[in-house]
């Protein structure tokens, strides 16, 4: 399973409608707005990389009202609970 997240700068008016429509689209499986540099960001998991094109090309670039995208694809994943473990290592009680 590939990952990615995608940064999304869209046009202020237009944020709710941007997030609904690209909360539809099949790979993307959260969509957050947030504060900071830009509006939304959305997480997509899909099983191959051109699977991810069509999700960002083909997809989400093409929402009316998206202005701008990066994506960022994850090496590794971590929980809480594999930090915890992390952080642990050579620690004797």
């Amino acid at each position: 399973m590939l990952t990615a997240i995608v940064l999304i700068d869209a046009e202020t008016a237009r944020i709710p409608e941007v997030a609904e429509a690209v909360t539809d689209i099949p790979g993307v499986t959260e969509v957050f707005s947030v504060t900071g540099k830009v509006d939304l960001v959305a997480i997509v998991r899909v099983h191959e990389h051109e699977e991810l094109a069509g999700v960002v090309s083909d997809a989400v670039n093409k929402v009316p009202g998206v202005t701008r995208t990066e994506t960022l694809i994850a090496f590794r994943a971590y929980s809480s609970k594999d930090l915890e473990q992390a952080f642990a290592l050579g620690l004797d009680d």
